[in-house]
């Protein structure tokens, strides 16, 4: 039988019995062999508006204003990122996307922005285009956060580790939060492209709330299916970290956005892509290593992951012109 995406209560895991916490956990488990799983959300329905209404506000500027609000040499982890920038690995076109993107700040002082200071840039946001937009994302940035700290503890449960396993790997690691601006594909430069071509993400999980319109395609075996989330939840996928971590037990959620037929109009999203802390080591846990699952991953940075990433999907400076 081909796996399904199933939607899960957190909230059961946290506060239910025994036999409801493991419910919890099976049906998260058995919904990550797709990659992708769907859970409540604590994030409050007018802060998503608001927020959305914010960078409406952004992404209508003229696009020589919304340069201004660049990050040379961020590779996408902080300011403004333009149409036909990003790229996904393997692919000759660029995506029909642009994106604001930011992170929660660390002191200027601090160990990880001295040892890595490509991954913790200063922040660049449109503050003083859009009024008040940094305190409304700073506090999208951190529900969000909170709320993938705190599935993650289903994770490392159903892979046999510590519930909090997770926690100290992500703390103050370079977690990032995008806005995404589809336009109209009728806008489009030539034909061929799309808003985003198929791609598995890097991180640990993705969280990603409601979009102001459909195109997310998610893939389920050999089909790719729509998927669309639900008011007061979010979709989260897997990313290649944690298919490292696992040993391959939860594999990467692949995934795609695609306009629908006849579709005319802009399309906006915003995702947050859970990071552990660049120093961390990504080798595969003890737990999940057996002999029907030998070691399949040799460990790696997670730094040296990311950058690999940022190069192979054109957003790294020295990247491939």
């Amino acid at each position: 039988m081909e796996p399904a995406i199933l939607d899960v209560d957190l909230l059961a895991f946290e506060q239910g019995t025994d036999r409801q916490r493991q419910a919890v956990v099976d049906g998260v488990m058995r919904s990550l062999a797709t990659g992708f799983v769907v859970t409540r959300s604590d994030l409050p329905a007018d802060l998503l508006d608001e927020a959305y209404g914010l960078l409406e506000r952004f992404f209508v500027q003229p696009a020589l204003l919304k340069a201004t609000f660049s990050a040379p040499g961020s590779c996408g982890q902080t300011g403004y990122t333009g149409v036909l920038v990003e790229t996904a690995a393997g692919e000759q076109r660029a995506d029909w996307k642009e994106m604001l993107n930011w992170a929660q700040p660390l002191p200027p002082q601090h160990p990880l922005r001295r040892r890595f200071p490509l991954l913790y840039p200063e922040q660049v946001l449109p503050e003083p285009l859009v009024p008040g937009i940094t305190a409304v994302l700073g506090r999208f940035h951190r529900a969000i956060a909170e709320l993938q700290r705190r599935f993650l503890r289903v994770i490392a449960t159903g892979l046999g580790a510590h519930p909090q396993f997770f926690d100290a790997v992500v703390a103050e690691g370079p977690t990032l939060t995008r806005a995404v601006r589809y336009p109209p594909m009728d806008q489009a430069p030539e034909p061929g492209h799309v808003w985003a071509a198929a791609h598995g993400d890097i991180n640990l999980i993705t969280a990603l709330p409601r979009a102001t319109a459909p195109g997310l395609q998610v893939r389920v075996g050999e089909r790719w299916v729509e998927a669309v989330a639900p008011e007061g939840q979010v979709i989260l996928n897997s990313g290649l970290m944690l298919e490292w971590l696992s040993n391959g037990r939860i594999p990467t959620g692949w995934h795609r956005v695609v306009a629908p037929p006849g579709w005319s109009a802009e399309r906006l999203s915003v995702v947050q892509f859970c990071h552990p802390r660049p120093s961390t080591v990504l080798a595969p846990l003890v737990s999940c290593i057996d002999a029907g699952h030998p070691q399949h991953h040799a460990a790696v940075m997670a730094a040296d992951a990311l950058e690999a990433v940022l190069y192979d999907i054109n957003l790294l400076t020295s990247s491939r012109s």
